[in-house]
């Protein structure tokens, strides 16, 4: 039925935690610039006495498209009750995600050095790094509950952006997100993954004088890992892997999966084997979306 003529949508809502320095702040921004009626610290306790009165039709504001931002600052027993409270809006009909932002503690205290804001937990007393883990711990039911973690340790505020827009915003009801990301160990495993495979046993381009500069999706490198039998036997058991645990998130519910593929550098083999599981997926699921972490600058269009 087209808008207007008495089908109501169903109640999109967008619950955005996260550790204080991590982006919460820009990720409600961004969520307001795209429709949402957004609402900041928001007492969590509030949240069934609020959607009824803010998505009712002749209300003030009579809106389906709900962000909310949830954070420490919240009571302990609120948070610890935000997980049942999620699971009973979903029951009800509801299209909840519960989005988590975080970044690792180096991070968060240089951010906080270089704008002199000061954390909602200083008031306590708490120095700033001790006050950092208390709420990770405040926040744990929360982070236990989130359909996405997002962390933004190396992610610039316009690679959040593009996240909340193409995977969050965009995701449409009862539909699995799928990211491939391609990374290097040497940076370390990316925190918000699902699955991690590790493909530094594979032929590695680096020590090919010709492909050294270039990259998983040059030609040339992709001609150089289609020839190896190994490199091929590890995509078919990946693929594989994928293809018989999908449908089960699928029929779980999960908003979001992300797959990481990992070589030393990030550079070929990672970045080869995501764009070619990329491609596999979306000729079976719809939204893929690709991200390759070392690789500044070059974040591959989605596959679907």
């Amino acid at each position: 039925m087209a808008p207007g003529t008495g089908e109501r949508r169903s109640t999109r809502l967008i619950i955005v935690s996260g550790l204080s320095g991590s982006g919460k702040s820009v990720a409600l921004n961004v969520l307001e610039d795209l429709g949402f009626y957004c609402i900041d610290n928001l007492p969590a306790g509030l949240l069934p006495a609020l959607l009824p009165e803010i998505t009712r039709e002749g209300g003030a504001v009579a809106t389906q498209r709900i962000a909310v931002g949830i954070d420490a600052r919240n009571p302990a027993t609120d948070l610890e009750a935000l997980p049942g409270l999620v699971q009973r809006m979903k029951h009800d009909g509801i299209e909840c995600d519960v989005i988590f932002l975080q970044a690792e503690d180096d991070i968060l205290l240089k951010r906080y050095s270089e704008t002199r804001r000061r954390h909602p937990l200083g008031d306590s007393g708490l120095a700033l790094r001790d006050a950092i883990d208390r709420e990770r711990e405040l926040l744990g039911p929360v982070i236990n509950t989130a359909d996405l973690v997002i962390d933004t340790t190396r992610t610039s505020v316009y690679e959040l952006r593009d996240a909340l827009r193409e995977r969050v915003a965009a995701r449409l009801p009862r539909s699995l997100s799928i990211l491939i990301e391609s990374f290097g160990y040497k940076h370390g495993i990316p925190t918000d993954a699902d699955f991690v495979f590790d493909l530094r046993c594979l032929p590695n381009p680096y020590w090919e004088a010709n492909l050294r500069p270039l990259t998983g999706t040059d030609a040339a490198v992709v001609r150089f890992l289609d020839e190896q039998p190994l490199v091929q036997s590890m995509y078919r058991d990946i693929i594989d892997f994928l293809r018989r645990w999908i449908p089960e998130y699928l029929s779980f519910h999960r908003s979001y999966l992300t797959v990481a593929v990992g070589c030393t550098g990030g550079q070929h083999r990672s970045v080869y084997m995501a764009e070619k599981l990329a491609r596999a997926l979306a000729e079976e699921h719809t939204p893929i979306h690709t991200r390759h972490n070392e690789l500044p600058g070059k974040k591959a269009p989605d596959a679907g």
